[in-house]
């Protein structure tokens, strides 16, 4: 699953559109089974008996009212960009998935996103749109009812990021690799085992110093990648808030960068795992026998 983040829109109508694959029509009424998931607060915002299968048109217009209430509204940087815009993507070779496992991620990507906080029924507005094979895409208006700017976490992207890895391992799907066929880290680590019965000690410990290099650099809290990651990261975060058109289109690289140092990460610790193989020193006994004794050493039980 990868997670994308959008340049924020002033209006909701393109990324609306985006996100269905169609223009935002007056016509097209779209479904529970297209908008999957949505703000809680909804519920007030309608009466009991009146119809809830809204046009694409309509879930635009509801999106946007805040910014229209709030006219005077912006972010602390002074922007006036409101509607935010993510979209997952599952791996090809997964599974469907069926409408209330999208609508669980969802509510996990908006709570993440700081978009939705458990309890409050009066935050902003945001809806979850499955209407393309393998994505969901979540809108929000980060300007709340009460004319308030939402506030998301500093570090979103990473956030998200994790977010998404664990839902991969709840749900059983394939997580993203960015770096080397994983077969071929399986393949390197079979015939890493080969020489490991006949390996001398000198080149036992060498490979195990050299498996333990790799972990440092992979560590994901301490590791260099993993700060330099950060640093990318935070980067592109800073610039997707900046008004200028070349700001969201650098921040958007900079967050592929950061997805190849995350790849780069993952092959390290892969090839770690792989050496331990050949790391197995041999029994004590062997190695004993296999070792001249020193003339007056004595051996004690």
């Amino acid at each position: 699953m990868i997670i994308r983040i959008h340049p924020r829109d002033i209006s909701s109508s393109e990324p609306l559109a985006e996100a269905l694959g169609r223009p935002v029509s007056d016509q097209e009424g779209l479904t529970e089974h297209t908008v999957v998931a949505h703000w809680p607060g909804l519920d007030y915002c309608t009466l009991d008996d009146e119809q809830k299968t809204w046009t694409s048109a309509e879930w635009a217009e509801y999106l946007d009212d805040p910014s229209r209430w709030h006219a005077l509204t912006a972010s602390p940087q002074g922007d006036r960009r409101a509607i935010w815009h993510a979209d997952v993507r599952l791996h090809p070779s997964d599974r469907d998935l069926i409408g209330p496992e999208w609508s669980e991620i969802a509510h996990r990507i908006a709570r993440m996103a700081g978009i939705q906080r458990p309890g409050d029924d009066h935050g902003c507005r945001w809806i979850a749109v499955q209407a393309q094979s393998g994505r969901l895409d979540l809108l929000a208006n980060l300007i709340r009812p009460d004319g308030r700017w939402t506030a998301q976490p500093h570090r979103l992207f990473p956030a998200l990021a994790a977010e998404c890895r664990r839902i991969e391992a709840e749900l059983g799907l394939r997580a993203p690799r960015l770096g080397p066929d994983p077969e071929h880290a399986a393949r390197f680590g079979q015939r890493s085992t080969e020489p490991a019965n006949g390996a001398s000690p000198a080149a036992v410990d060498a490979t195990t110093q050299l498996a333990g290099l790799l972990r440092q650099l992979a560590d994901e809290n301490t590791g260099p990648l993993a700060t330099v990651r950060g640093l990318v990261e935070h980067a592109a975060h800073r610039l997707d808030r900046l008004p200028h058109t070349y700001g969201p289109a650098a921040g958007h690289q900079l967050e592929l960068i950061a997805r190849r140092l995350h790849g780069v990460q993952q092959d390290l610790d892969a090839t770690a795992a792989a050496l331990p193989a050949t790391a197995r020193r041999a029994p004590l006994s062997t190695r004993m026998a296999s070792t001249p004794p020193t003339p007056g050493a004595r051996l004690t039980r």
